[in-house]
């Protein structure tokens, strides 16, 4: 498979591991729900390469659909590099507006996308699939990126939406229509394989099942006519057929009928041959409505009369915010979104949006939810000063509702609850010795539950009175630690803790402390492995 070189890759291919790990702090002042909740939907403010990384614990593989519309890098959008990679010409970069006069810009551009692209893979559930916006300017270097982070033997399709009804006829060249959105699953059902990612068909239309009717009176009732010769030859496939009318038709040059003689015959006594009002027509295959799939398949273009274009999505955005002036040039439009949902997900799936910018993908979800009774949860991650005044709180009037909307649904609000969250500082195991920036009892234990562990975190489990934070696969695995250095200088495993753990079912205990006054025997007789806060630390493998 071809590679995508560009200037930095080598600093940033491993850079979301080096990412440290944060504190999710939760602002109940901001939150719309009586008990906030990492199980919620979710707002996070928050560069968002860190908050990715600070949801690993609670949902590394239980993404079922991933949407992002990340920066097209036109030059004219004044993003800026801001990842700290470890590297001298990387750091020159750092803060600088990307214009269209930075003969790096499609560099920047790929090594802010690559390590943010790794992390929402890991994130992504096995049978899960991820959408991704962009224009002409980043769609073939985006191809390439993600066909080496996805493989490209997982590339479902590259959709054409046509985002304006109008042409523009000051273009100096061709006015431009349409965006991509490049839809890769994370393991793609090939062959004999079972598991994969799985879309769902499209609620059928008026319009398509107007396309059946009736015109010979079958009692079973409309149909419409399909071609009876296919591509694939066959020689055996290949015969005359002599019409009611007496006229003697073959398969058109280069290909054959769809079936052999004698099944032909018996789909004419069945009467599911149509040969037109005359009989002189070439013979058709009947298809009734009572027959066809409950949904419709996808296509690959998506014209704006079926999602919206960006005209639509400015007046939803204006509906919402009459009062205030909103920094979004191109917002993508509620049914857009819809139309990716329904598609990728089934009524209790998570959508992840890391680039969420106006919010269109949480109002999508809870529109969805409320047509067809889901419980569908979207998780939003917004790095800039919008994040509470625009991003959430388009999600506060969808779900409140808004007396002065035309729609009758969002007029007496959506429903729904969400959580916002605000990135906190690092978890740094060095900052524990000096005191410094100590994690919360809850957040230390998710940091070092799935640190050690590699499992989804559930802090239900958590019992801080008796150290418990989770059972894994191998471990029952104990904390014992508060966010005070007087006690953590004063603190250890003593031989009383080991006593009062509740008794060990098969499995070992592993218990995390700032030191131990217990010896390696004593340790072994409690089924006990021992790791010293801050420094054993590890992922096990067993």
């Amino acid at each position: 498979m071809p590679t995508l070189h560009f200037k930095g890759k080598t600093f940033v291919q491993n850079h979301h591991l080096a990412v440290k790990y944060h504190q999710l702090v939760p602002n109940k002042e901001l939150s719309l729900t009586d008990k906030i909740s990492l199980h919620d939907n979710l707002i996070i403010q928050g560069d968002n390469l860190k908050a990715l990384k600070a949801l690993l614990p609670t949902y590394a593989g239980k993404i079922k659909c991933i949407y992002i519309d990340p920066p097209y890098n036109t030059g004219n959008e004044k993003w800026a590099y801001n990842d700290n990679v470890n590297s001298p010409m990387i750091k020159e970069w750092l803060g600088q507006v990307v214009d269209k006069e930075d003969l790096t810009r499609h560099d920047k551009w790929l090594c802010m996308m690559m390590p943010r692209l790794k992390m929402l893979r890991e994130l992504l559930s096995e049978d899960g699939v991820i959408f991704i916006s962009i224009d002409d300017n980043e769609q073939h270097n985006l191809r390439c990126l993600v066909d080496e982070i996805f493989g490209n033997q997982n590339f479902i399709q590259n959709i054409i939406w046509q985002k304006k009804y109008s042409p523009q006829n000051d273009a100096k060249y061709f006015s431009d229509m349409h965006d991509f959105i490049i839809c890769y699953a994370k393991n793609k059902i090939e062959g004999d394989q079972k598991f994969g990612w799985q879309r769902t068909l499209l609620e059928r239309t008026q319009e398509m099942d107007d396309r059946y009717e009736n015109p010979d009176n079958d009692i079973r009732g409309d149909w419409k006519s399909s071609d009876f010769s296919v591509k694939t030859y066959s020689e055996e496939y290949n015969y005359p057929i002599t019409l009611p009318s007496g006229r003697i038709v073959n398969p058109p040059n280069g290909r054959c009928w769809s079936t052999s003689f004698k099944n032909f015959h018996k789909l004419v006594k069945d009467n599911r041959v149509w040969f037109g009002e005359t009989g002189n027509n070439v013979p058709s295959i009947k298809k009734f409505l009572s027959e066809v799939k409950q949904g419709s398949v996808p296509v690959s273009i998506w014209g704006y009369k079926e999602v919206g274009h960006n005209q639509e999505a400015k007046q939803e955005l204006k509906e919402i915010f009459d009062e205030i002036q909103l920094p979004f040039d191109t917002p993508k439009p509620v049914r857009l979104i819809k139309r990716i949902i329904q598609i990728a997900t089934t009524e209790n799936d998570i959508i992840l949006d890391s680039f969420s910018g106006s919010g269109t993908t949480a109002h999508a979800v809870l529109e969805l939810n409320k047509e067809d009774g889901g419980n569908r949860k979207f998780i939003l991650v917004e790095q800039e000063d919008y994040a509470n005044n625009i991003t959430a709180e388009r999600v506060r009037r969808v779900i409140k509702g808004i007396p002065t909307s035309k729609s009758e649904s969002l007029k007496h609000g959506l429903g729904g609850t969400f959580s916002y969250f605000e990135l906190g500082n690092a978890i740094e195991m060095e900052s524990l010795l000096r005191g410094e920036n100590l994690p919360s009892f809850t957040e230390f234990a998710r940091y070092l539950f799935y640190t050690a562990t590699g499992e989804e975190f559930d802090e239900k489990m958590v019992n801080e009175e008796n150290g418990f934070i989770g059972e894994s696969r191998n471990y029952d695995v104990y904390l014992f630690y508060k966010p005070d250095i007087e006690w953590l200088k004063r603190n250890a495993l003593t031989l009383d803790i080991c006593k009062s753990l509740p008794q060990h079912k098969s499995k070992k205990r592993l218990v995390f402390a700032p030191c131990k006054y217990v010896d390696d025997s004593a340790l072994v007789d409690y089924r006990i492995d021992f790791c010293q806060l801050p420094y054993e630390i590890y992922r096990l493998q067993k």
